[in-house]
């Protein structure tokens, strides 16, 4: 590129003991809207790796003995401060992403803003156990303490969001981390780290390394001084990462993809359903663990269902993310909206039947937007179980709808793909909505509603969905080291 043209450019630093550091080797970061590079991030791996974790370590010990009230008060602080540039941030992320803006001011933003506040309030509220033994003439209790250099792994589709709720308990229990955000969204953890200073975060508490996952991310998980892993994406990596930290024992969260079914029985409101499961399926261009990609409607309202929800999901205007009507914005990058057209593809070969969306509806873009990675909301039916749309995690504006006729047969084959992290039901039988739930191999299960976050109880998913749980609770209970007691007296 000419002088001119990479002056405009935007270039990232890694944010190491509370300085911005230049690195030697940048990787391009695109606008997925326009589909041009707009951003430089730093191709860190190793040495800045080693760099950060020495910052984290030495600012452990200060850290870690300051009291929960003084942590509670910067983190409330730097929520305050994230939330005074709600707009800018909001810009940054939908540019970034791809996501709408709309999505992104309401969603994204205010949830990391959350986040903060959420475990600034609820590290002031935990208590240890304690047990007498009388006859032994013992008392037992527990201790807490924070484990050190927290190595913290996020992803590219909730950005900021998903970094905040891993930076928010980590250091909210009196670790230091090392944060690596993908490659892809780096700039609202850019932003962030200029505002750790004035919020009061001392430095080397929080340290942001940007860069790949095979080259950053592996140096961070192979760090013999990073004692646990919080991390998000997908399985695959995740399976790297088991292996990889193995060696050292480290400690694992691990929060992976889904094949998340809704159920529609046919006493289901499908004046609530409908507009809620193409939200559920097409939100953040369908690029949400938790969305719907398996819809499964019993036999009885089938036809109608399909009638409402394709009417409903072509309503969903595709286009400028930051323009305030779109509802669908650009996937992340141009090789993740080939894989998932890839996918609808396939399931037109296999004899499905694809009834609105891609190759079916004309995609009308705006003139800057041409290059951009966009996909419109795409409803495939006549599906069969064992295709591969639905057994594995296309994350983008893909659903896939077929029939059933009893309840034992909708377990069985909601159930039967390798994740297990949420669901959704609908009925209007309390009886049968309490059954299915508890049959359902998933950490979270919504009813009549999708996407209603309780931060207090346990986030997390069941078999190739993850290991391990985030919250008020499961999150302090990761983050630190128990120790058990004994006094006799």
């Amino acid at each position: 590129p000419t002088m001119a043209h990479s002056q405009a450019l935007l270039v990232l630093e890694n944010f190491i003991g509370g300085k911005f550091v230049p690195c030697s080797s940048y990787i391009d970061s695109y606008n997925p809207s326009t589909g041009d590079v707009y951003c430089r991030v730093p191709d860190s791996g190793k040495e800045e790796v080693e760099a950060a974790v020495k910052a984290a370590k030495d600012a452990f010990p200060i850290w870690s003995s300051k009291s929960p009230l003084e942590r509670s008060q910067i983190l409330n602080k730097l929520a305050d401060l994230i939330e005074h540039d709600l707009e800018a941030f909001a810009q940054a992320e939908s540019k970034d992403q791809g996501k709408t803006i709309t999505f992104a001011r309401t969603v994204d933003i205010p949830r990391a803003v959350h986040n903060f506040r959420f475990f600034a309030s609820s590290i002031l509220h935990h208590v240890t156990e304690c047990s007498e033994m009388p006859a032994m003439g013992c008392v037992h209790y527990t201790s807490r303490t924070p484990v050190g250099v927290a190595g913290l792994i996020s992803p590219w589709n909730l950005p900021l969001y998903l970094l905040t709720w891993k930076i928010a308990p980590a250091i909210a229990c009196g670790n230091t981390v090392v944060a690596k955000p993908s490659e892809m969204t780096s700039v609202t953890a850019w932003m962030m780290c200029k505002l750790l200073e004035k919020a009061g975060v001392p430095p080397g508490v929080v340290n942001v390394v940007f860069g790949r996952g095979a080259k950053a991310g592996e140096a961070l998980v192979c760090h013999p001084e990073v004692p646990l892993i919080s991390f998000t994406g997908s399985t695959l990596t995740a399976q790297r990462i088991a292996e990889r930290s193995a060696p050292h024992c480290k400690r694992l969260s691990l929060e992976l993809g889904g094949k998340n079914p809704a159920i529609v029985f046919d006493d289901a409101d499908l004046d609530q359903c409908i507009p809620t499961t193409v939200r559920s399926s097409f939100a953040n261009q369908g690029e949400i663990c938790l969305c719907t990609s398996r819809i499964f409607v019993q036999r009885g309202i089938y036809s109608e269902f399909l009638k409402r929800f394709v009417a409903e999901a072509k309503k969903w205007k595709t286009g400028n993310p930051s323009d305030p009507t779109v509802n669908v914005g650009a996937l992340i990058s141009k090789e993740h909206l080939e894989k998932v057209r890839n996918y609808v593809k396939k399931a037109q070969a296999e004899g499905a039947r694809v009834l609105c969306g891609e190759g079916v509806d004309p995609l009308a873009l705006p003139p800057g937007n041409q290059k951009g990675y966009f996909m419109l909301p795409t409803v495939i039916a006549e599906v069969k179980d064992d295709s591969c749309c639905m057994q594995e995690e296309i994350f983008g504006p893909v659903t896939c709808v077929v029939a059933f006729d009893t309840e034992e047969e909708v377990v069985k084959r909601a159930n039967g793909v390798k994740y297990g992290l949420a669901a959704t039901v609908w009925s209007s039988n309390v009886g049968r909505v309490h059954r299915v739930a508890h049959k359902l191999q998933s950490g979270l299960v919504w009813t009549n509603c999708w996407l209603v976050r309780e931060l207090n109880l346990p986030f997390g998913g069941m078999k190739a969905s993850g290991i391990g749980r985030e919250g008020a609770k499961d999150s302090y209970e990761f983050f630190t080291e128990v120790k058990t007691i004994t006094i006799k007296h």
